[in-house]
């Protein structure tokens, strides 16, 4: 049940606060995501750049921001117990503001996607009930071990993408832009199960069932792996069957560099994972990035 808020304008948070609130640091991935859908069409020119920089705006500062204003009031207790450093729970934003800014973010956005087209509006709208529905009581996704990442992982990667190649398409993208944009979605799973690993002790206590928390670190890390690795490989079979051996033996070369990181990564998940995010991670969305400039190759 949402709680009613009053606001006090007379501790409004500091801009910088409220800038943390939001986390430019996670604004990368969809906005990676949405240039890999610009260049699976072949729509990465300067007669674009005016449309391009809106479709950032909106895939990183507005969407993902809002996201992540609205996860952090949702997840006040639990941050109070992994992170009390963070706004909310350090009391420099009060839980009303970050209330008024998860929904304010939210009108904001769809109000901003509807200047770009119905598809670009009906993918925002998606993406924004998401990001409620993920974090929200009495639904509140988060706490299944797999439609937790799930859900992230279509957001961040899946609906940019999707953003991307419709806001110049403006009707549906090519089937097999469809195809390598939802298999890679659903790779990136992985990617946002290794991101519960820092959070296990507030989400046991809690009652969130990532992986991590039912499996145990290790047993999580394996899945995790396997599940980012499966996708890709069916990309580049898809890539070969299509007629582009050069880009999938490249693919396959990423993914055996991503396999070798993830056996380092399993000797001490903890530990490791921080540089498995600058190594694997990194030849994950190279990947994206390669199969996005074949796709508009192949047409």
């Amino acid at each position: 049940m949402i709680k009613s808020y009053r606001i006090n304008f007379n501790s409004t948070p500091s801009l910088i606060s409220l800038l943390e609130l939001i986390k430019p640091v996670t604004w990368f991935p969809p906005m990676w995501a949405f240039l890999c859908g610009v260049v699976s069409v072949g729509a990465l020119n300067s007669d674009n750049i005016l449309l391009i920089l809106s479709g950032l705006i909106l895939a990183g500062p507005l969407v993902c921001g809002m996201s992540q204003a609205v996860n952090d009031w949702c997840d006040r207790h639990v941050d109070a117990i992994n992170q009390p450093e963070r706004p909310i729970p350090s009391g420099r934003v009060t839980a009303g503001w970050g209330f008024f800014t998860g929904i304010t973010m939210s009108v904001i956005s769809i109000l901003f996607a509807y200047q770009l087209g119905n598809l670009i509006l009906f993918a925002t709208i998606a993406g924004v009930l998401a990001a409620w529905l993920y974090s929200l009581e009495p639904i509140r996704l988060k706490r299944s071990a797999i439609f937790g990442p799930g859900i992230v992982a279509i957001c961040y990667e899946g609906l940019p993408w999707f953003t991307g190649a419709a806001i110049f398409t403006v009707s549906l993208p090519s089937k097999e832009v469809l195809m390598v944009l939802t298999l890679y979605a659903l790779g990136a799973h992985g990617i946002m199960t290794m991101n519960d690993f820092k959070a296990t002790k507030g989400d046991r206590i809690l009652g969130v069932n990532s992986l991590p928390v039912i499996l145990g670190r290790k047993p999580a890390t394996l899945v995790a792996c396997l599940i980012m690795l499966f996708p890709q490989l069916v990309v580049i079979s898809l890539f070969y069957f299509w007629g582009s051996l050069i880009l999938a033996l490249t693919l396959a070369f990423c993914v055996l560099l991503q396999a070798s990181s993830m056996t380092f990564l399993m000797r001490d998940p903890e530990k490791n994972t921080p540089f498995f995010n600058m190594t694997g991670v990194l030849l994950y969305i190279t990947g994206m990035m390669l199969s996005a400039n074949g796709l508009y190759l192949m047409n």
